[in-house]
């Protein structure tokens, strides 16, 4: 079967992981890029062997390619969907789906009018690691969930991005940039929120670049940098979860930021920000934590998820990484500012499926259905 050919809008610092990966599965091939800075498209296409290069406007409307990888900056992200929505074309994002529930919406009710397919980012929930622990969970091995905890916690990205700015501007900060990957990885491993509450704050409203090549320039935080809140899932389980560019030295720092605890052991997730990483289990009468084998494909990265959405679209079934759920996502995390505003608990919306395991294969033939 023919792979699905990928034109991308976007080629700044995360564009590089997506590249390296996306020449691994068969389901896809990259035919183009673009980007603002057209240097910066020039110098993406020569590493990574891509045959094309071309603006926005070019590649937006070039009939060869049959999905958009959406690589801008959060702000940027509605516009560029909308836009290869409306040439005819599928369209996979970067996370958050949009900065604001409405902007969300208009994409996916677009796709859905025009026939077309809306995918997002994270997709690293798609790693051995959280797959494992999703099915360790299912399984039984520490009974029953009952309470989670989730903390994000460092002091932001000033000091290492080379343009740090948009951290700091609505759709940024730390629950729009870190909070999908959090977010998503509670919700395939538990299931959904019935209700959530949240306190969002800005704990540091001037901060100062340090990292090249802007060192000393000067950013005024627009967009909450710490958030605290509360989930209580339609399962029954309640958790905790901390989102903060506000903070030193946290108490996990080193560990595993996501722990289940359930009525007969606990877990400890792998960061939700990579794909592999440890599974930890402990029964109630184990005096050590137990390193638990992966059970899935490892070695995966960015594109996963781009991949098996291709694969999806070419074999006519629903892909993982899907609008819906990126949009469940977005509803929750606009919905911690909103109790926070309001003084009040937020009530997800957003309709959407869990999404299933992934296959336990390691064949890539998985992505060319």
């Amino acid at each position: 079967m023919e792979p699905l050919r990928v034109g991308v809008v976007g080629c700044g610092a995360i564009s590089g992981a997506y590249l390296k990966m996306a020449r691994n599965f068969p389901a896809m091939r990259i035919v183009s890029v673009a980007d603002i800075d057209p240097a910066a498209a020039q110098a993406k296409a020569r590493e990574f062997n891509i045959p094309r290069v071309c603006p926005v406007d070019e590649l937006l409307g070039d009939k060869s390619v049959d999905l958009v990888l959406n690589l801008t900056i959060p702000k940027a992200h509605c516009l560029i969907a909308l836009a290869a929505l409306a040439a005819g074309k599928h369209t996979y994002s970067e996370k958050p789906l949009g900065v604001n529930r409405d902007e969300g919406r208009k994409i996916l009710d677009t796709a859905a009018a025009k026939g077309l397919r809306v995918g997002c980012a994270p997709d690293t929930f798609l790693g051995a690691g959280i797959q494992t622990a999703r099915k360790l969970i299912d399984d039984g091995a520490i009974g029953r969930p009952v309470s989670f905890t989730a903390f994000m916690m460092n002091h932001g990205h000033e000091s290492w991005h080379p343009s740090p700015e948009f951290y700091y501007e609505r759709g940024g900060g730390p629950m729009f940039d870190m909070g999908p990957y959090y977010l998503t990885a509670l919700l395939f491993l538990l299931g959904k929120v019935r209700r959530l509450s949240g306190i969002a704050t800005i704990a540091v409203a001037d901060r100062t670049i340090t990292s090249r090549p802007k060192a000393g320039k000067k950013i005024s935080v627009q967009t909450p940098d710490h958030i605290a809140g509360t989930m209580e899932l339609e399962n029954g389980v309640v958790g905790s979860i901390i989102q903060s560019f506000a903070t030193w030295h946290p108490p996990f720092e080193g560990d595993q930021p996501i722990t289940i605890f359930g009525t007969e052991g606990t877990l400890k997730v792998p960061d939700p920000n990579q794909f592999d990483g440890p599974v930890c289990l402990r029964l109630a009468g184990d005096k050590e934590w137990r390193n638990m084998p992966l059970q899935f494909a490892t070695g995966y990265g960015r594109s996963i998820g781009l991949a098996e959405m291709a694969a999806a679209i070419r074999g006519s079934r629903p892909h993982r990484c899907s609008g819906e759920l990126a949009f469940a996502v977005l509803d929750m995390m606009q919905g911690f500012f909103d109790s926070s505003e309001n003084s009040t608990d937020y009530w997800p919306k957003a309709s959407f499926s869990v999404p299933p395991p992934m296959p336990a294969s390691s064949d890539s033939s998985l992505f060319q259905e």
